[in-house]
């Protein structure tokens, strides 16, 4: 079995599982394309040393045909995409204090989180 993406614009709009055989007599007359991906693909390292265009897709995300890649959605403005992992990352590295922070994009920075 294997994991599908149907991509539309760059943008996949479904994710299933099925056979590679399935799509020689699947008939699809929708546009789009279904490209392969893997679940156990993420920011383009798997656990066996084989990643499959950089993220396992999910609706929403958004594929790279020239990088061969699938993406998330960008989570801020200000975060730029990272070549080698297909993830998005913040412009300044959160804290490495073991505190919890959440992205604040109006002053492009982290916020420690305080309990209530």
């Amino acid at each position: 079995m294997g994991h599908f993406a149907k991509v539309v614009d760059s943008k996949v709009v479904q994710v299933i599982v099925a056979e590679p055989e399935f799509f020689d007599t699947f008939v699809d007359s929708s546009p789009g394309q279904w490209i392969q991906t893997s679940y156990r693909t993420h920011g383009n390292q798997h656990p066996e040393g084989r990643p499959l265009r950089g993220n396992y897709a999910g609706i929403g995300y958004h594929y790279d045909p020239v990088a061969d890649v699938f993406y998330p959605p960008q989570p801020y403005a200000s975060w730029v995409l990272s070549p080698h992992t297909a993830l998005w990352e913040a412009p300044v590295a959160m804290p490495a204090d073991g505190k919890s922070y959440e992205w604040d994009e109006a002053t492009t920075s982290w916020k420690e989180l305080v309990a209530a």
